[in-house]
This record gives C-alpha cells, sequence and structure tokens, in this order.
C-alpha cells in the first residue's frame, strides 16, 4: 500500500476518532472550536471540523491539529475522572456554554493505560501513520457487511421472522426519509446487505433503534461496544451455519425438513 492509500485509511480513520469523540461526549460541533479559541490552544473552525467528521477535508494546516491535541491533552490533565479542575473551570467562567459541555462530560480521546495523544499523534493518525485507539475506531470493511447486517436483522427481530417484527421495529427506527427506512427494512427482512459505507453512516440511528425497541439505553452499549456485538453475533451466526449457504446445502437442508413432515 503507497503513501496515497494510508493517508486515505488514516483520514477515514481521523473522521471515526472524531465523531466518537463528539458522541461519547454529547458535544455540538461548536465546542472543540469554541475551546480552541477560548483558551487559546490553536484553531479550528466549525466548517473544518465538519468536513474532518466527514473525511473530506484533504488538508488540514498544523493549527487544527495543534487545537486538537492540546484539547485533548487539557482534558486529560484537568478533567480526569469527570471533575474539572479549578483552574480549567476559572478560565471557562465567561464562556458558560463551554463549561456546561464540559461539565457534563470531559473524556479525551485515549486508551486505557495508554498516553493521551497530542497534536502529534493525531497528525500520525490523520497520516496512516498510527492506528486510533479501538473504542475509537469504528471502521467496518467491506467483506464483513454482509455478516453484520445478518447479525442486525437477527439482533432486532430476535430471531423471528420479520413478518411478525416488521411493525414495532420499523417504529422504533428513528430516520423519516423514505428510501433509508425502506432499506432498513430490506435487511431486516434479508433481502438485501448494508455495504461497509452504508453501515458506517447507520451506526448512531441503529443503536438508536435499539434503545428505543427497549432493549439497551442509548448510553448502554457506546458505539464500539455495540459494533463488537454484532461483530460477535455475526461470528456466531458463521459457526452455526447460518451464513449465506451454498445452493447444495440449502437444497439439503430443505430435503431434510420434508422428510420431516413424511
Amino acid at each position: 500500500m503507497g503513501y496515497r492509500d494510508d493517508i486515505a485509511a488514516g483520514r477515514v480513520a481521523f473522521a471515526h476518532l472524531i465523531r466518537v469523540w463528539h458522541g461519547r461526549n454529547g458535544w455540538s460541533h461548536r465546542v472543540l472550536p469554541g475551546l480552541a479559541e477560548a483558551l487559546d490552544l490553536g484553531r479550528v473552525h466549525n466548517s473544518q471540523l465538519s468536513m474532518l467528521r466527514n473525511g473530506k477535508l484533504a488538508s488540514p494546516g498544523p493549527e487544527v491539529f495543534l487545537a486538537l491535541g492540546r484539547i485533548n491533552q487539557l482534558l486529560a490533565a484537568e478533567g480526569s475522572g469527570g471533575q474539572l479542575s479549578p483552574g480549567l473551570r476559572q478560565r471557562l467562567l465567561d464562556h458558560p456554554e463551554l463549561l456546561a459541555a464540559l461539565e457534563a462530560s470531559a473524556l479525551p480521546v485515549q486508551a486505557p493505560g495508554e498516553p493521551v495523544l497530542g497534536p502529534g499523534e493525531l497528525l500520525e493518525v490523520f497520516v496512516g501513520l498510527r492506528q486510533p485507539p479501538a473504542a475509537f475506531d469504528l471502521r467496518i470493511a467491506e467483506a464483513e457487511a454482509v455478516g453484520l447486517s445478518a447479525a442486525l436483522a437477527e439482533l432486532f427481530t430476535a430471531g423471528r421472522p420479520w413478518r411478525l417484527c416488521r411493525e414495532p421495529v420499523l417504529a422504533a427506527y428513528p430516520v423519516g426519509r423514505r428510501q433509508r427506512r425502506e432499506r432498513f427494512a430490506e435487511v431486516m427482512a434479508g433481502q438485501r446487505d448494508y455495504s461497509a459505507a452504508e453501515l458506517d453512516a447507520e451506526l448512531p440511528d441503529l443503536r438508536r433503534t435499539l434503545a428505543a425497541l427497549g432493549a439497551a439505553g442509548e448510553g448502554e452499549l457506546e458505539p464500539d461496544q455495540f459494533l463488537e456485538l454484532l461483530r460477535r453475533k455475526a461470528k456466531a451466526l458463521r459457526a452455526k451455519g447460518l451464513g449465506v449457504p451454498a445452493s447444495g446445502e440449502l437444497a439439503a437442508a430443505i430435503r431434510e425438513q420434508l422428510r420431516g413432515q413424511t
């Protein structure tokens, strides 16, 4: 893989990192740019952050990594244990919205027991030289999308026929757009599979669906935990022989069922 591929993969990984960082803290898109400006830690504009979240900013300037890395280091040093330090609280007194956001949640990008990622480490993630912490890396390989789609359908229907679960599951799915609802229903019915890119985009709403069904509160499963649950379920389905069967295997299974009825 050449350097262009490394950078392309790194940009995708960085987009996941930013999205999960926001999601885990429940921040709006204004928090990180606001902190950078209020605390004079660097400069990152709202538009830049939005493009980073979507993997569309190809060449961010050094100030972006300086801002994000220094904010991350600050949170690790002065926001540990869910309590802001008196010094950080004092610096944010003139910015009540930012103070409220950090009082609610101030988790840094950091793997348990590992050093916090600063400007240099975040740059290395962006250019593909470093893997982000596993909990902040939700990249889905194209080859696993079929199995994860099957695992989703199995999870949301509890293994029951789709016709028996259609109404409550569709009622729990929070998306209003007709095209996405139809696609979701097709996946649940086993008529099609999500692509890796589609699953990537759907994960937040799929977690909300699980919460709306009453199976788990939205805060009970973090994004990485939800994805890992699906991966384990997909592996279990393969182990049971419930993956995509060859035509001969399917015919043999049908014949077995027919023998049981005679």
